[in-house]
This record gives C-alpha cells, structure tokens and sequence, in this order.
C-alpha cells in the first residue's frame, strides 16, 4: 500500500464513501480501493508473501499427505507420546495467547474502562482467530473433520473434561463471532444489523466470561487424567486449573502488546488516530495488569509446589529445566513489566510481552510433550510436523492480515466521504 498511496489520495479506504460522494463496491473494499493490476502487483512486491508461497508450497503437500496417509507419515506419535506440536502448540499454546478477547471485553464494556476501547477490537480478533485456529490444529492432528459434531451431539460424554472443552470452545468461538460482528456490518455498510448486535453486547461479555475462564481451567485439568505421567513439578493436581487460568491472562494481554506493535510499525497505513495517539498509554496500562497477572502465577506456582512437598525435586536435573523456565518465562518477565510500567517505557513492556509469550509456549510444550512420560525417552518432533505447524500459522498470520487491511479494528469507520 505505501507505493500506492502517494498516487491515490482516496487511499485507504476507512469509510462508506469515495470522497466524490459514491459508494464503494464491494470490490473495493476487498481490493483495499486498488485495480486488480494495482493490487497484483503489490502482492508481488511484498517480501513476506513469497516466504509464505515457499511456506505454503511444501506445507500443503504435507498436508495432503497427512489425511490420506495418516499422523504416522508426518508425526512420531505413538502411544507413548499421543500429542505432538498440533496439540502442544497449537492448541495448549495458542488457548491462553488468545485470552486477550474475554479480558478487553470484560475491561471495557463491563468495567467501563473507555480508555482502552481503541484496542477492545484487536484484543476480540486475536481471540477469536486464536481460537479457531486451534480447532484448525485439533482437525489436522485427530483427523475426519466432518465428524466435528459427533462427539458433541451423539456421543455425549458430560462427566468428561474433554466435552467440556469442546462445548466452552464452541460456543466461545460464537460469542466471539457476534463480539466482531459490529466491525463486519460497518464495513458492509449495515448499521441497522450493528444495532441488533449492540443491544446484547453486555450478555455477551459475560458469556465471554464464564466461557473463557472455564476451558481455559478446564484445559489444565486435562492432564489430570494422567498424574503418573507427567513430571510432578508441571503437575498439580489441585493446582493445575489456576496455573493455566492464570497464565491465560498475562499471556492474552501480552500478545495484544505484540500484536499492536506490529499493526503499528508495519501497517501504520492502516491505523487510526485514535489507535495511534493512544497506543503508548494503552501499552502501559496492559502492561501493569500482565505484571499483577505474572506474579499471581508465580505465587500460585510456588505454593503449589509446597502444597504437593516437591521441594527435593527441585534438586534434580528436571528441577533446574523447570527453574530456567520459571526464571526465563516468568521472573524476567515480571522484572521487566514492573519496571517499563513505572519508568513509562513500552519498549521495555514490548519485551517482556514477548519473552512472556515465549515463556508460555514453553510451558505448555513442557506439558503436553517434553515432561509427559519423562521416565521414558525424550520425544523429538518430526520435521514435517514442524513445517506443518508452521504451514498452519502462516494461514492464521494471512487471515489475520486480511481482516486487519479491511475491517475497521484498529481505524474508525467513516459513514460519510472524506473531504480531499
């Protein structure tokens, strides 16, 4: 867009109306006001879309691969190791990096926390892509996706954590859905529709609550299932609920911290003065409640390990892995939020964020695939389900890009033309 723009005064598009008082068609708003040759073009010219070409160019392959020869041609998994990456990362890690949806629309709407509403929007897309895309890696590791519904409408299983789970995600994913509605139908020009939508947003914020702080308990509580096998310092069974709960919340605000740096530094275009004037103040006021979440989690960590009397594993070789990832993942962390938060530096919260995110994906790998059977061998994932992985996250980073382009998330709607 930015070799473009000089030539194109109407551009972006941000409203219902080209400046001359006409429409746009729908083309437009898709085409992001362009010719078809225009936005060739610039897809052409943009580095990152040939990364994804070459992403995409051995990744569909594989997954081709995938369902017509089973997870044995592109996993090592086996009964001893039942999840790999498609699980361990994007299910287990890409849940909590999506809390941010329930914790912005909570903040916003039922706190009446105004100042951060130019972000509620980001916050509700992250939640909902993250969400969704963790259903993608779920369908690609169980495989026959048109059986979605059976196990949720014909072979019930209600005392089950797992129906549980799936029932919290679906209809979180709903709620999400109708929460980013707004943006939709602004973009469609249908501000009667928004309206419908704007009566019950409050009922859908607290559904977003109770949804998202369930599963996101209910998520830990899996492994539960299997206290022998995973190593005693990822596990509580009392405890294990609140780790991931807790963990959800700054790991949701500090991918909403990352998100909007990015928005802001590679799609400035894009951004809205609101969003722009205010995200330094935005980033402070995430980054003091991800400090408060971190040291929650930290507390409730060590208590838990008081709790279960595992001090003496502390003094192993898993004891010291599990205090690098407590001292890389969380204290670092803490340190860094509590001091970007007082001295007024977002670069220094921008880092915590991320080594946070980090510290996140870590942990949740550590459970579901490195400390499970920790007696046995050490599982090393194969190179294919690596690269679909990836695959997988390169079509969550497109989805992402074609609605942040588009609909009004981080810019402010105009219903009438802009004066040139």
């Amino acid at each position: 867009m930015k070799m473009f723009n000089p030539e194109n005064v109407h551009l972006p598009v941000s409203g219902s109306k080209k400046n001359d008082g006409s429409p746009w068609s729908f083309q437009d708003k898709v085409l992001l006001g362009l010719t078809p040759r225009q936005y060739l073009s610039q897809l052409c010219r943009n580095r990152v879309n040939w990364l994804l070409v070459l992403i995409f160019g051995v990744g569909i392959p594989l997954i081709v691969q995938r369902y017509f020869y089973g997870l044995a041609a592109v996993t090592h998994g086996s009964n001893d190791y039942p999840w790999g990456l498609f699980l361990g990362f994007g299910l287990f890690g890409m849940v909590p990096l999506s809390a941010s949806g329930f914790l912005l629309g909570t903040t916003v709407t039922l706190f009446g926390r105004k100042d951060f509403h130019p972000i509620e929007r980001l916050a509700l897309l992250n939640g909902l892509l993250g969400y969704f895309f963790a259903v993608v890696y779920l369908l690609v590791d169980l495989g026959m996706p048109w059986r979605l519904a059976y196990p949720m409408f014909v072979s019930l299983g209600p005392a089950a954590v797992l129906f549980l789970v799936a029932w919290h995600v679906a209809t979180y994913l709903s709620v999400q859905i109708a929460e980013l509605l707004p943006a939709l139908f602004e973009w469609l020009n249908r501000p009667a529709w928004k309206h419908y939508i704007a009566k019950i947003s409050l009922g859908l914020t607290i559904a977003g609550i109770i949804l998202s702080t369930l599963h996101q308990g209910a998520l830990g509580a899996l492994f539960t299932y299997a206290p022998t096998k995973i190593h005693p310092l990822w596990l509580s069974t009392d405890f294990q609920w609140i780790h991931f709960l807790c963990s959800a919340v700054f790991g949701g605000l500090s991918m909403v911290i990352i998100s909007s740096f990015l928005i802001s530094r590679y799609a400035s275009w894009r951004c809205g003065k609101e969003f722009s004037s205010t995200l330094h103040d935005i980033t402070l006021g995430l980054g003091k409640g991800a400090s408060y979440a971190v040291f929650t989690y930290l507390v409730i960590k060590i208590v838990a390990i008081a709790h279960d009397n595992e001090w003496e594993y502390l003094l192993t070789a898993w004891g010291g892995y599990f205090l690098l990832e407590i001292a890389i993942g969380v204290v670092i962390p803490l340190i860094l939020f509590a001091r970007g938060v007082r001295r007024g530096s977002v670069t220094t919260v921008r880092w915590a964020a991320a080594i946070a995110v980090i510290g996140i994906i870590w942990n949740r790998l550590n459970v579901a695939i490195y400390c499970f059977n920790y007696q046995l061998y050490q599982e090393v994932p194969h190179w294919k389900e690596v690269w679909l992985t990836v695959t997988l996250y390169a079509l969550y980073f497109i989805v992402y890009r074609f609605i942040v382009y588009r609909l009004p998330i981080v810019f402010t709607w105009n219903k009438q033309s802009r004066k040139p």
